[in-house]
């Protein structure tokens, strides 16, 4: 791998980080698990719908943040994820903090960056790019509006970062808008689908007809995104079979299919988020049962293994010591 160089956002100094190619999950690798609960779980008190961006936005939290993701690096994650999944314009709009939005993203961006030069360990930092309307749920908007969401926050982080993860995304459409616009600036994709329980895409779609038909040489993978351990188990042999290096990023919400979370609480930004615990549940799950799930996902060939909502480092680590 060749080596580049990029310049932190707030510091003068440079750092150094290794390129990326597309065939970096072809061997199995470790993703980091959620960030915004693990926040939560660290005395974060989150307004508005921001959720992690109200720590982002917060400079008491900056040091929380890095300090969340040196704790996944401990566990054995290779990939790092940039706390900017509630960054999305409507999202700041909603909340009246639009203003902030190219901040609390590259800002998220300096912070992993950050992390990694602590770490001095070689990892990967992922860009997290979401549906830019609700989770959960297809956006139905005009092409061009979702075009130009995406192109806002995808120019906002993207020379920060090693790839994008379009993350938690429910329609083939939406996938390909933003892979178009990502492929502009030659960086790795890796895709994360959220499925329904019936095994389509909030869409309606099946993963089948989303990759046969949208797939890039820009992908360096595909993933059940944010879903329940049992939806991951029962897309394995769906997403095996097109030659992409697969895999997961499970949440353990205690509703197996969770509701759009824009509707959750439309608290505005100067009151106290909803805790999504009282609403989504939680789900306890044995150590070894979660580390079934990542040996039957290895098993079947699945080389992407990491943790979404209200996963923690510990999960982290027990698919670190999967290899």
């Amino acid at each position: 791998m060749k080596l580049v160089f990029i310049a932190c956002i707030s510091e003068i100094k440079i750092c150094l980080f290794f390129c990326m190619n597309k065939n970096y999950f072809k061997e199995l690798r470790i993703l980091d698990g959620g960030m915004g609960q693990e926040l939560h779980a660290k005395g974060l008190i989150s307004k508005g719908t921001l959720w992690m961006t109200s720590a982002v936005l917060d400079e008491k939290y900056h040091n929380l943040i890095v300090d969340t993701h040196l704790d996944y690096i401990s566990a054995g994650a290779e990939v790092i994820t940039t706390t900017t999944f509630s960054s999305r314009l409507i999202r700041m709009e909603q909340n009246k903090v639009d203003h902030l939005f190219e901040f609390a993203n590259k800002k998220a961006c300096e912070l992993a960056l950050k992390a990694k030069q602590i770490s001095e360990k070689e990892i990967f930092i992922a860009g997290s790019i979401p549906a830019q309307f609700d989770t959960y749920k297809e956006d139905t908007r005009e092409n061009k509006i979702i075009y130009d969401s995406f192109s806002k926050q995808i120019n906002c982080i993207i020379e920060f970062v090693d790839f994008i993860y379009l993350d938690v995304i429910s329609s083939g459409r939406e996938i390909a808008i933003a892979t178009e616009i990502i492929e502009k600036f030659n960086k790795p994709i890796l895709v994360g689908i959220h499925l329904s329980k019936n095994g389509r895409l909030p869409s309606g779609e099946k993963i089948e007809e989303v990759i046969n038909k949208y797939k890039s040489s820009s992908w360096a993978g595909i993933l059940s995104s944010c879903v329940s351990m049992e939806i991951a188990e029962a897309s394995i042999n769906k997403l095996k079979i097109h030659g992409l290096p697969f895999g997961y990023k499970v949440n353990l919400w205690g509703n197996e299919e969770p509701l759009p979370i824009r509707k959750i609480n439309i608290a505005k930004f100067n009151e106290n988020a909803v805790n999504l615990n009282t609403i989504m549940g939680k789900r306890l799950i044995e150590d070894d049962i979660y580390k079934k799930l990542g040996q039957k996902f290895i098993d079947n060939g699945a080389t992407i293994l990491g943790g979404c909502c209200e996963t923690s480092p510990k999960h982290t680590k027990i698919l670190s010591n999967l290899r």
